[in-house]
């Protein structure tokens, strides 16, 4: 797990416009290590997180994009049921919120274990989420079970 700086764009949404400015990323040899596109009706937004951030951030200034940077973390999913789940309880249980998250498929830059995936994940307070998601697991906190349903 590491932290790392994302990018932001908000695009119009036409046709073209990502593909224009992922052919100038291309062109200056920035790579992903994780992307997500979301539909917002007028507009998309872009958020990415660079292999070269001080790369990026050059193009994306060159070819006139406004962006906004945000640290977020990048976790691995070890291919296994239930693990992006027990994650984000790690999280709850130390009252951290995630304001979104997104996953990068596929083998990765440092990746340790193989068919796992990269979690972006932006929370309320980044560094007691690195030292959460970092301690052994016995040492976690459980989630409180459901309450019992009272029927008279």
């Amino acid at each position: 797990m590491q932290m790392s700086k994302q990018l932001s764009v908000t695009l119009v949404n036409k046709p073209g416009r990502l593909a224009a400015m992922l052919a100038a990323l291309n062109k200056e040899k920035v790579n992903f290590q994780a992307l997500s596109v979301m539909d917002s009706g007028e507009r998309g937004t872009l958020r990415f997180v660079p292999e070269d951030y001080t790369a990026a951030t050059g193009v994306l200034d060159k070819i006139n994009v406004r962006f906004d940077a945000a640290d977020v973390l990048l976790v691995e999913v070890p291919p296994q049921s239930g693990a992006f789940r027990k994650i984000c309880e790690r999280l709850a249980s130390e009252h951290l919120n995630i304001d979104y998250a997104y996953c990068s498929f596929g083998s990765h830059k440092g990746a340790k274990a193989k068919g796992g995936a990269l979690a972006v994940i932006k929370v309320n307070d980044l560094s007691k989420a690195q030292r959460v998601l970092s301690e052994n697991g016995s040492s976690r906190r459980k989630l409180p079970g459901r309450r019992p349903v009272h029927t008279r």
